[in-house]
Parts: structure tokens; C-alpha cells; sequence
């Protein structure tokens, strides 16, 4: 009977194998966690924001914290979640309307288009 379980484990296994993964599955990958990680952020920002309603004291210690690099670190870490979600939806949008045979090319377009606003944002951020 372990010889009927082996290949149940190797098929599991090869999931976080990362070689030999096309672009498809990463888009896939990307846009699933990006997803997921915007929902977590949801509910941290009702969370956090939750003390703000003790009145002015508590939004001004909150502004003070925000102001912190590691704050600003997650803004953009949370700026490049939306833009890969975002874009990575419109993607797919596009393709399950309009026949194309050119989705790689138009999730590296997009990806790049993600990857040049966030550098742009992260300057901005942590620029002034």
C-alpha cells in the first residue's frame, strides 16, 4: 500500500518545485496571492484604524506612527499588491473578451508598466 501513496506525495511536492514553472503559472501565483494579501490588508486597516475614533490624540499619535519607514515600507508594499492585482485583472478581462495569443506579452507589458509606477511611488514615498 506505500507504493500507492508515493506518487500522491511526489505529485504534491512538485507544487513548490519553482523549476520549470511557465510564465501562465506565475501570473497565476501572482495574482491569487496578491488577491489575498489585499483582503488581509482589509481587515489590518480596520483593525489599526479602529482607535482612531477616541478623537484627535489618537489620530495624531497614529499619524506619527505611519510616518515611520517600515510604515511606509508596507505602503508600498501594499501599492505594488494593487497594481499586480489590478493590472493582472485587466489581463485576464481583456483576454476572456478578445481572443489574443499574445498574453505573455501583454502580462510582461503589464508587469513592467507595474514594476516603473511603483518605483516612481516608492520615490515619492520615501522621498518626501
Amino acid at each position: 500500500m506505500a507504493t500507492l501513496e508515493q506518487p500522491k506525495v511526489r505529485r504534491a511536492g512538485r507544487w513548490f518545485d519553482l523549476r520549470h514553472r511557465k510564465l501562465g503559472m506565475w501570473a497565476y501565483a501572482l495574482n491569487r496571492i496578491s488577491g489575498i494579501g489585499l483582503v488581509v490588508y482589509l481587515y489590518l486597516h480596520l483593525v489599526v484604524l479602529s482607535p482612531l475614533s477616541r478623537g484627535p490624540g489618537a489620530w495624531d499619535a497614529f499619524v506619527s506612527l505611519a510616518r515611520q519607514p517600515y510604515f511606509l515600507l508596507l505602503d508600498v508594499i501594499l501599492l505594488a499588491g494593487i497594481l499586480i492585482h489590478g493590472l493582472n485583472g485587466l489581463r485576464i478581462a481583456h483576454t476572456s473578451f478578445i481572443e489574443t495569443k499574445l498574453q505573455k506579452v501583454l502580462f510582461s507589458a503589464l508587469m513592467l508598466v507595474a514594476l516603473v509606477t511603483l518605483s516612481v511611488a516608492a520615490l515619492k514615498i520615501f522621498g518626501g
